[in-house]
């Protein structure tokens, strides 16, 4: 009987320590959730600004990114857009991609473009490329990815957006040009699914804004 006792008296302290160190946390997880969120987003918001120069919006960034379900951005692998505007007007989008033909797998990257084509930067967010050669396609590691700022495409030049190896005025890395002819190739593709993009949503805007007039305008 009294080893019975001794035996329930430790279970119960182990429920309780268990329960005391659930509460615990449980209570912790909820006083630094709002924290760690709030830290993701000042991070996402950094990166963004990176990219897109402050001149170009007065929205909040991050509040515009949305997704849409449409053919020509899902075939280009463009996941979630963001949109940069200026006195209420849209100045600039800013889009996830992926770029699969990486040495090495995917290789994740943010796009800013303006609504006349011009490359406003940008970044990779994720590989697996090899150190010391494919990796190059990062900021901290070397400027390359620098060279697509302020680039222009559009149908007319669309010849130069490829690696200096096949034709175009991209630099290769030595030793590695499957990784940047992965970058590049993705983000001409993806640039020109969302100029694609622009020009649907612009066509959208005016027939709307016809409609709203024909029917302001016709007799009730």
């Amino acid at each position: 009987m009294k080893t019975l006792n001794v035996s329930f008296r430790y279970g119960v302290t182990l429920g309780i320590t268990a329960l005391i160190c659930t509460a615990l946390s449980v209570g912790f997880y909820f006083l630094t959730q709002d924290r760690i969120q709030r830290a993701i987003a000042t991070q996402q918001q950094e990166l963004l600004s990176q990219i897109i120069p402050s001149k170009y919006y007065d929205n909040d960034l991050l509040a515009s990114c949305t997704t849409f379900d449409i053919e020509i951005l899902k075939q280009t692998r463009i996941d979630k857009i963001c949109t940069a505007q200026k006195n209420h007007l849209n100045t600039a989008y800013i889009y996830e991609t992926v770029a699969t033909d990486g040495y090495s797998g995917n290789i994740r990257l943010i796009v800013g473009i303006t609504l006349e084509g011009k490359i406003l930067g940008v970044r990779v967010t994720n590989h697996n490329e090899t150190p010391g050669l494919g990796d190059k396609i990062e900021l901290r590691i070397s400027d390359w990815i620098l060279s697509f700022n302020d680039q222009q495409i559009d149908p007319n030049n669309l010849g130069s957006w490829a690696v200096k190896k096949d034709g175009g005025k991209f630099d290769q890395f030595t030793g590695a040009t499957i990784t940047p002819r992965a970058v590049v190739n993705q983000v001409k593709q993806s640039a020109l699914a969302i100029l694609q993009f622009i020009n649907y949503a612009q066509l959208n805007n005016e027939q709307n804004e016809d409609n709203a007039k024909s029917k302001k305008n016709t007799p009730h």
